[in-house]
């Protein structure tokens, strides 16, 4: 149900806001960071179980790296600060997750911070995100089959 309410209401505008690589979304900090909600949450709803919902992930990590380096992430609550920075956790990238992690140290989100360094040991397993393989058409190796079987395994 929440996925066809986000389909309804912001898929056009997300896939609009993807084609203009955000062209107009970057002038402040509340506009970026609503282009990354419609990019990298969003994405995530309306593509769900597709390799798609990652596709625009480069574009969303770009913006927070624009956000950050702009120094927007510091004038905005923190509770939505947070949603600046989720790009950094959803990169298959070490470098991506190591800010991710000084990111939320700095912010000062316990669960956040837990949840980032959660991440950031999968991407320095496996270099990527198992719980991703289907929707991409990757082939599991035995040790991310194994990951992937536990029950608290992926996101």
């Amino acid at each position: 149900a929440l996925d066809a309410e986000i389909a309804r209401r912001f898929g056009e505008l997300r896939e609009a806001v993807v084609a203009s690589g955000a062209a107009g979304w970057r002038d402040d900090a509340d506009s970026l960071l609503a282009a990354i909600v419609l990019i990298d949450q969003f994405g995530r709803n309306l593509h769900r179980g597709s390799g798609e919902a990652f596709a625009a992930d480069p574009l969303a990590l770009q913006l927070a790296r624009e956000g950050v380096a702009k120094g927007y992430d510091g004038q905005l609550p923190p509770a939505r600060a947070k949603f600046l920075y989720m790009p950094f956790m959803h990169a298959e990238d070490a470098g991506a997750q190591a800010e991710c992690v000084r990111l939320f140290e700095a912010l000062g989100d316990a669960d956040s911070l837990d949840f980032a360094r959660q991440h950031r040991a999968v991407i320095e397993e496996f270099g990527r995100f198992p719980s991703r393989n289907a929707a991409l058409g990757r082939e599991s190796t035995p040790a991310e089959q194994a990951y992937l079987s536990r029950p608290d395994a992926g996101w």
